[in-house]
């Protein structure tokens, strides 16, 4: 089995487009630096994990992105693949796609931006089962608003499911676990991790990982707008 591939699913943290759901009580200029800072924490991640292949699904115009030259930089010697398709899930399915043509004999592990306070050693942990002979052929991550956060696939191919999962639901989770379950995946259920949607959801991940980007720039905002 070839290196572990692990999938950044991105979109650049335009001003005005990106974490809307931040805004009020942020204005979206600051949402937009929460945003970056959660992508570059992101980013940190996964180039601390040793021996992968680390790739990144995007969309949106990187020459509009709130720090455009650190991002550009932690992304340097990453491949980049664009997003395409129709809705979420179909994005989704395709960049898998990509994946499995680009890194053929490779696991995946995908995972978003807006999990900041993860950390090298708990993706790899992640990713894990799916190296071992006897282990799931699927993993995935739920969160606590009823989503999930990652999805690792033995065979990056099995994520065409996800065009026939409805997206952003409290059920997500609940409805890819058994898109995967009947096409006949054993899968493994991971740490269960909150993502950042809602200005509550920040400060419950800022308090958890104080140490990030994502927390000083959720503190610079903060002090900015006064009380959030």
């Amino acid at each position: 089995m070839n290196p572990t591939v692990v999938l950044v699913v991105a979109k650049a943290p335009e001003t005005g487009v990106a974490k809307t759901r931040l805004t009020p009580p942020l204005p979206p200029e600051q949402a937009a630096k929460v945003a970056a800072a959660s992508l570059l924490d992101t980013l940190a991640a996964v180039h601390g994990i040793p021996g992968i292949y680390p790739v990144v699904a995007w969309t949106g115009e990187i020459e509009r992105a709130c720090r455009r030259d650190a991002i550009e930089e932690a992304m340097a010697d990453m491949d980049l693949v664009w997003q395409r398709g129709g809705d979420f899930g179909e994005r989704l399915a395709a960049a898998h796609t990509e994946v499995a043509e680009r890194y053929p004999a490779s696991p995946v592990l995908q995972i978003g931006m807006d999990t900041p306070q993860l950390t090298p050693e708990l993706l790899a942990e992640s990713a894990a089962p799916l190296r071992s002979h006897d282990g799931p052929e699927a993993v995935l991550g739920p969160a606590l608003d009823g989503g999930w956060w990652a999805l690792g696939l033995r065979e990056p191919r099995d994520a065409e499911v996800l065009g026939h999962v409805p997206m952003s639901r409290p059920d997500t989770g609940k409805l890819t676990g058994s898109a995967l379950a009947q096409r006949g995946l054993r899968v493994h259920e991971l740490v269960e991790l909150s993502d950042v949607d809602t200005v509550l959801d920040a400060h419950r991940v800022a308090e958890s990982a104080p140490e990030t980007e994502f927390a000083a720039a959720l503190r610079e905002s903060v002090e900015r707008e006064g009380a959030v």
